[in-house]
């Protein structure tokens, strides 16, 4: 027998017995779209972040921490001397991010600019509602970098600007809805600052017992510049904050000069310092060699970009877990195939008897009940590739719908690659013909004398 006689054959004894092709099919249908939705699902949240990291730079930014330094004597496991000062020289428990240290740090080949984490806490009024937030400041080139998205306006055009950036969230807080009619307003932000010069500790409990403490206030008013985007995956990298201000700004206003209580633990070591230092580097290629400059310098050091490594084998064993959920449906699938291939050949017993008598040969029947459950894996292939890719956009719709209430701009959290839709078919097809072994087999080894007389 020809291929084509294979093929007709086939799918003449399918349409005779329409619904139940349908219904084997429907059956691979639900297991190819299930599968297909949810590996789309893992692929579109890792594109979605890869996207994210590069789009926003993160990659090419590390953060420097202070960092311990050894004390005199002290070595490494190995012997050897750390990184750092002679041994035989005092040594201070935690170097200090300075002026001096910062200025050192941007001036290391590889880095193209070094700020400090520097936040304040602020309270911001707008129209009646006031929220109380932590300010971050950025310098201008940063601000007008790629690090901040903006659903409107811009940044700020140099440091000195009495303006700021918002994000959409804190806007909701305040009672602006659209991001566009916030851009030009002016917001009232009030600051707290505290004298420690003037505070004598002899006099503190008669300070406690009626005088006043040496606080002072500030308010400022800043027009907005610029409204940044909510991330969809939350804040990322060194720059989290809902609202973002101008260094030479900054520095003119009157403030606490420390933001948590860590940095007070730090005052008691020797001095305030930052932080915190993001540093911007060149190419992802600068990363090592500055990281290990860092740390002999005495600083330590964290790097998205390392994360992100662990970030893309929770993925892999996201999609593993995915891809196995959705393999039970492809088993029940096959089940379903088997028995409808069995039962095929019980009601065609003289059809194969005559087959066989005419000259057909065992792998004639074989290849024909091969092509029959190619053709149902094939179709419920296409099917399950429609089905899942009509869920899949159905559930992106509903998820955007909600989150663009909270202000996330539109995303798209399944990705249906081409290499997506062709494997999708193909294993569809490879699990029918597995499927159909014991069938085809069965159907092979009828007698086509026994089978003649059947009825």
């Amino acid at each position: 027998m020809r291929p084509g006689d294979h093929l007709r054959f086939a799918l003449t004894s399918l349409w005779k017995r329409k619904l139940r092709t349908f219904l084997t099919a429907s059956g691979v249908m639900i297991g190819i779209g299930a599968l297909v939705s949810m590996i789309s699902f893992g692929r579109g949240m890792q594109k979605n972040v890869t996207e994210s990291f590069r789009s926003l730079e993160l990659f090419n930014t590390l953060t420097v921490l202070p960092g311990n330094i050894p004390e005199r004597g002290a070595r490494d496991p190995d012997g050897r001397q750390p990184p750092g000062p002679p041994a035989d020289t005092a040594l201070e428990t935690e170097t200090i991010l300075d002026e001096a240290a910062a200025a050192r740090i941007a001036g290391l080949e590889g880095v193209e600019s070094a700020f400090p984490d520097v936040r304040l806490p602020v309270l911001v009024r707008l129209d009646g509602s006031e929220e109380l937030r932590l300010a971050q400041v950025v310098p201008a080139a940063i601000a007008g970098s790629k690090s901040i998205r903006y659903a409107a306006g811009r940044a700020y055009g140099s440091d000195d600007d009495e303006a700021v950036i918002v994000s959409a969230s804190l806007l909701r807080e305040l009672g602006v809805r659209d991001p566009q009619t916030a851009v030009g307003r002016t917001l009232s932000l009030s600051t707290v600052g505290f004298d420690f010069s003037s505070l004598n500790p002899a006099d503190l409990m008669s300070s406690l017992a009626g005088q006043k403490l040496p606080f002072s206030t500030e308010e400022r008013r800043m027009a907005i510049a610029g409204v940044s985007e909510v991330s969809p995956f939350g804040s990322s990298g060194p720059l989290q904050s809902d609202i973002f201000m101008p260094a030479g700004t900054a520095r003119r206003i009157n403030r606490l000069p420390f933001s948590s209580i860590w940095d007070l633990f730090r005052a008691g070591k020797g001095g305030l310092g930052y932080s915190a230092l993001n540093v911007r580097l060149k190419s992802i290629q600068a990363l090592e060699p500055v990281k290990k400059e860092v740390k002999a310098m005495g600083f330590g050091t964290f790097a998205l970009a390392d994360q992100f490594m662990e970030i893309r084998r929770g993925f892999l064993v996201m999609d593993m877990v995915l891809a196995a959920v959705g393999m039970i449906a492809i088993v029940v699938a096959s089940l379903g195939i088997i028995n409808t291939m069995v039962m095929s050949i019980l009601e065609r017993y003289s059809e194969i008897g005559v087959m066989k008598a005419l000259g057909a040969r065992d792998r004639d029947v074989r290849r024909i009940f091969f092509v029959e459950s190619g053709v149902i894996g094939f179709l419920g292939g296409l099917a399950g590739l429609a089905l899942g890719a009509a869920v899949s956009g159905l559930i992106n719709r509903v998820i955007n719908y909600f989150l663009s209430r909270q202000g996330v701009p539109h995303i798209d959290y399944f990705d249906f690659s081409w290499w997506l839709c062709l494997g999708a078919v193909a294993f569809s097809v490879a699990v029918s013909l597995a499927a159909g072994v014991y069938p085809a087999m069965r159907a092979a080894r009828v007698d086509p004398v026994r089978a003649l007389r059947h009825d």
